[in-house]
């Protein structure tokens, strides 16, 4: 028996996954971490976390199975996007890594589309200047920290700053290099115009691969300290989001993934670059060779129903406030929830938009205050898909959900009518880690593409189908995006 191992580096743990030839997750190990927030928008973290909790996690899956560092054909890596990690000339980090969801750059945003031109910029890389990206990064460093820039030898994100200490490699994916807003999407590399319009030296920046190549083999450091054989091949893998979407097999252009975690995110593939003219859609490489994705995200999904319960019933299980839901009608009768606790990213890039509820009469009770949030969720997710559509994605064919939400079959229900689609669950319980382990299976030669590890592994459960309430929704939703320009101006005011 052998295996491949998949590990994910998120924000705020280090999760490592041993999978064998037919897909079975023998063990699971995570390993937490926590990260800073120094001053107001600003979310930092030690690249040192990252390596530490990966040699624990990994460590930890092959004590976890018993099972001898011989029989690891490879690994496979992923993490959080964006982030940008600083080294030296020895490889040293120069500086606390600045996460994706970190909101400095607001300046560095405006800067490069008056450098590139907004449109010229979303031609090239496909997208806007956002602040959770890493481009407007590396300015604010160069701006704001210049003893700091001037050391800097090497540009890395931060599941790459895992693979240098694994194999003493710089590398990155071709789809976290597109995340950088630093990439042609057409040509699936670094943009030699906009590198030169922001006066970054293209030497920063890593060779980059297709997520199932092979970008090094691990040393004899790495593998005294993480337990794995000098010489396992180590492959790109891919950004969280597109390992998430290999995991639910949105590889081919129809099947949309969708994560209800705390952040909600819609994914789709393309078989060729389609950009949202405004920028309002993710648009970068998939972690798949020829295949591109379209990406939205609401940054408060699952997150907006923890709020919701840690706030208002503190002491009821999410199962049962969620089930108490369905006492409520379609509509909550007449309440409408906008869920932007954190600011927005897709539709409405605004970090200063708002959430509110909107309806709310002496009738109203906990059930029907409940449905709302689920509800809101649920239209801000339609949102994406509603851009999708109109940005040249595909119609979907099938929608493959996961994230705690999706253990809610309320939530599921209400889903499949907001949306007005099949909506399933897969098997994988750790998305970005099991995508990681499928390229690492390709890498290893066990199957010839991510397409067919895909149909060998995934179990598609039996869908939820729309229902009587999709008509009601269809109504709504059309109430529910009349919610954010009626209240914008207010939102600021409040904000400022």
């Amino acid at each position: 028996m052998t295996f491949v191992i998949g590990i994910d580096s998120s924000t705020t743990a280090t999760k490592a996954q041993l999978v064998d030839t037919a897909g079975r997750v023998v063990a699971s190990v995570s390993s937490e971490y926590e990260y800073e927030t120094p001053h107001p928008l600003w979310s930092e973290q030690s690249p040192e976390l990252w390596w530490t909790a990966t040699c624990r996690a990994v460590s930890g899956v092959m004590a976890e199975a018993a099972i001898p560092a011989e029989q690891v054909a490879a690994v496979g890596l992923t993490g959080q996007m964006h982030g940008l990690v600083l080294l030296d000339e020895k490889g040293r980090s120069l500086r606390p890594s600045i996460l994706w969801n970190d909101q400095r750059t607001g300046a560095e945003c405006d800067e490069i589309r008056d450098t590139i031109g907004k449109g010229r910029l979303i031609q090239i890389t496909g997208n806007d200047a956002l602040p959770g990206f890493t481009a407007p990064k590396i300015l604010w460093v160069r701006n704001n920290e210049p003893e700091i820039f001037s050391r800097a030898r090497q540009v890395l994100l931060p599941k790459d700053y895992v693979r240098l200490r694994l194999t003493g490699e710089y590398a990155t994916d071709r789809a976290g290099g597109a995340g950088t807003i630093l990439f042609d999407l057409e040509k699936r590399s670094w943009s030699a115009e906009v590198l030169e319009a922001l006066d970054l030296d293209p030497s920063l920046f890593p060779p980059t691969y297709e997520g199932h190549e092979v970008t090094g083999t691990v040393t004899s450091a790495a593998a005294a300290a993480t337990g794995l054989n000098v010489g396992t091949p180590v492959v790109a893998g891919a950004g969280d989001q597109a390992a998430n979407g290999i995991a639910v097999g949105a590889i081919d252009p129809g099947v949309v993934g969708l994560s209800l975690g705390t952040s909600g995110v819609v994914f789709t593939a393309t078989d060729s670059p389609a950009v949202e003219p405004e920028g309002r859609l993710h648009a970068f490489c998939h972690g798949v060779a020829e295949r591109w994705h379209l990406m939205g995200v609401m940054l408060s999904a699952a997150g907006s129903f923890r709020w919701f319960r840690d706030t208002v019933a503190p002491d009821v299980e999410f199962a049962d406030l969620a089930i108490g839901a369905s006492d409520a009608p379609a509509g909550a009768e007449g309440l409408l929830f906008l869920p932007y606790l954190t600011g927005e990213r897709t539709p409405h890039p605004d970090p200063l938009a708002r959430g509110a509820f909107v309806g709310l009469t002496v009738r109203h009770e906990l059930h029907h205050l409940t449905r709302s949030v689920l509800e809101g969720v649920s239209f801000g997710l339609r949102d994406s898909f509603e851009l999708i559509r109109t940005a040249g994605g595909a119609d979907p064919t099938q929608v493959r959900a996961t994230g705690g939400g999706t253990r809610s079959p309320v939530w599921r229900q209400i889903l499949a009518d907001v949306l007005n689609t099949d909506l399933s669950t897969v098997s994988t319980a750790e998305g970005a880690a099991q995508g990681a382990a499928m390229l690492a299976a390709v890498g290893a030669g066990w199957f010839a593409s991510a397409q067919d590890v895909s149909a060998a592994w995934l179990r598609v459960d039996s869908p939820a189908s729309p229902g009587a309430d999709t008509a009601v929704y269809n109504e709504l939703y059309e109430s529910y995006r009349e919610l954010y320009p009626a209240l914008q101006s207010t939102m600021h005011r409040l904000s400022s």
